[in-house]
């Protein structure tokens, strides 16, 4: 997912030291049994329409085959899809015309999502998933990378169970550049702090939650378990 200078998401981890925290849900319990792991990610490479951002990894979970696609969507039921494929330009268009197909969805179930080949598009495609109300879960085993984690905060409530996992990274333009090459003023950082504020955040959360993506650079991956992503994302 990233913005009109066709951007694939660092920013200093000074900066997450200064900035703070939201409190660790469930933080009387033990250790987090899936530790933090910063690994060697896919590189974004700029395309026409937009970055493509993703991080490669072995599935975890089958996915559905359901009972209609459209894109990288499948139907489950009158009630509920699920995503299993990175989203493209395309993606906004076969969401639309599987909410017309099936208007009694009201769930989005993240099972197989690396992320986005086209950024903008993508966060087209989570102000419409916010925009028509519906929720987000990630369910045992389901892996939500890079620019579906955009898609996973677009549901108007989100859930992650135990088995779940997340990656995030920074991104980067077609020229190499990261967020820490801008001012935080500047459009190629705004693009997505104001998405996260018009998905629920504070300011100051929606600060915060980017420096963490942004902790690491684009061409490697922040791993996080469900329990680690609570820490940034309200599950309800």
């Amino acid at each position: 997912m990233r913005p009109p200078a066709r951007l694939a998401p660092v920013l200093l981890a000074a900066l997450l030291a200064a900035l703070p925290r939201p409190a660790l849900a469930g933080q009387a319990v033990t250790v987090t049994v899936i530790e933090e792991v910063v690994e060697e990610a896919v590189p974004a490479v700029g395309g026409e329409g937009g970055s493509d951002r993703f991080v490669a990894a072995a599935a975890r979970a089958p996915n559905p085959r359901g009972i209609a696609a459209f894109g990288p969507f499948r139907v489950l039921d009158d009630n509920r899809a699920a995503l299993v494929d990175a989203t493209d330009e395309r993606s906004p268009a076969a969401f639309a015309a599987m909410l017309k197909a099936h208007p009694g969805i009201r769930l989005l179930e993240l099972v197989e999502c690396p992320g986005t080949d086209d950024d903008r598009a993508n966060l087209a495609l989570g102000r419409m998933i916010h925009a028509r109300g519906l929720s987000t879960h990630v369910p045992d085993g389901g892996s939500v990378r890079s620019g579906a984690v955009e898609l996973f905060l677009a549901g108007v409530t989100h859930k992650a169970e135990p088995g779940a996992e997340f990656a995030v990274h920074s991104w980067a333009d077609e020229d190499g550049h990261e967020p820490s090459d801008f001012p935080m003023s500047a459009p190629e950082n705004r693009i997505y702090l104001d998405y996260y504020r018009e998905m629920g955040m504070s300011a100051a959360e929606a600060r915060a939650f980017y420096d963490m993506t942004n902790s690491v650079p684009n061409a490697q991956a922040r791993w996080l378990s469900a329990g680690q992503m609570a820490q940034w994302v309200r599950y309800n």
